[in-house]
């Protein structure tokens, strides 16, 4: 078989049973095929082989001496096909496996913190790369293998493209520092909302307007934002700092020390955090271990 594409590897399962059997009839109840079959199969190994491969004796079939060289080498490539069919065995804690994974800063900071907490103790040698999450690129970046993960929001995936599961749907707290004049309320009223200085996160666009004075406008009223940021993860280092409140997703104030939050006294709609995926990795054991401790920790 000079040609690798005449190559089937069901003839060499036919070769390596006829081999081992030393007869066709044997040969072709351990394949589960008819002694014709078998035979024909002979044939063309023959063919291809451009050798007898076995001779007929009186107690069945003997191979020649070409027969008996190919027969390891034979062996080892239905061996090493076997073990690549196989699923791919999966040790976390001795894996190095370098996962990428495209987050915002909000995203960082209520996803990752957690899960590289538990990921350090469940997969030691893991290592992770954390990259910017751009909606215009995300896509390409997975299908191309540069990220195994992207933690966005719904909107900005193409759910026909691109595995996804909910991580959790995420609520707007009004987060003010300890010691604030209004920190001891219960909750604050409507007009003293509007009143108080705000700070806000904007990446882009109108820096001094988002999702809560859509919602007060949507009640006639309005608020005055004195700061604008273009990042989470500053703004409790100003709220501590000042008398300044700020509308901001629960889970990036959750556990900061000198906070205080409390209800907004709007109804601000909220949002849905997802992990997206593409198909060449989604039945890779490795990653689908990944996703499901990143889940894990997310629901927690």
């Amino acid at each position: 078989m000079s040609n690798i594409r005449t190559i089937d590897l069901n003839l060499l399962k036919v070769f390596d049973a006829l081999l081992d059997e030393g007869s066709v009839t044997r040969a072709a109840a351990r394949l589960s095929l008819t002694q014709p079959a078998v035979s024909g199969s002979l044939t063309r190994l023959r063919e291809g082989f451009n050798d007898p491969l076995f001779v007929r004796t009186r107690r069945g079939i003997v191979p020649t001496t070409h027969a008996l060289s190919l027969g390891a080498q034979v062996k080892r490539v239905l061996c090493e096909v076997e073990a690549m069919l196989q699923p791919a065995s999966f040790d976390p804690l001795q894996s190095d496996l370098t996962v990428n994974i495209a987050a915002t800063d909000y995203a960082q900071r209520a996803v990752l913190v957690p899960f590289l907490a538990v990921l350090r103790e469940r997969a030691p040698r893991m290592r992770v790369a954390v990259l910017p999450a751009h909606p215009d690129e995300v896509q390409t970046q997975l299908e191309r293998g540069e990220l195994a993960l992207a933690l966005m929001v719904p909107e900005s995936i193409s759910p026909e493209l691109l595995h996804s599961h909910v991580l959790f749907e995420e609520h707007y707290v009004c987060t003010m520092r300890e010691g604030h004049p209004e920190a001891g309320a219960k909750r604050l009223s409507l007009a003293k909302f509007c009143a108080l200085d705000h700070a806000i996160i904007s990446y882009s666009g109108s820096p001094f307007r988002g999702a809560t004075d859509e919602a007060l406008a949507r009640v006639g009223r309005t608020r005055r934002v004195s700061v604008s940021v273009p990042c989470f993860l500053v703004l409790p280092e100003i709220l501590r700092a000042s008398d300044l409140i700020a509308v901001a997703p629960s889970r990036l104030v959750a556990g900061s020390a000198g906070l205080v939050a409390l209800a907004p006294p709007v109804e601000i709609p909220g949002f849905t955090k997802i992990v997206a995926w593409h198909e060449r990795t989604h039945n890779d054991p490795a990653h689908a271990w990944v996703r499901a401790l990143l889940i894990e920790t997310c629901g927690r």
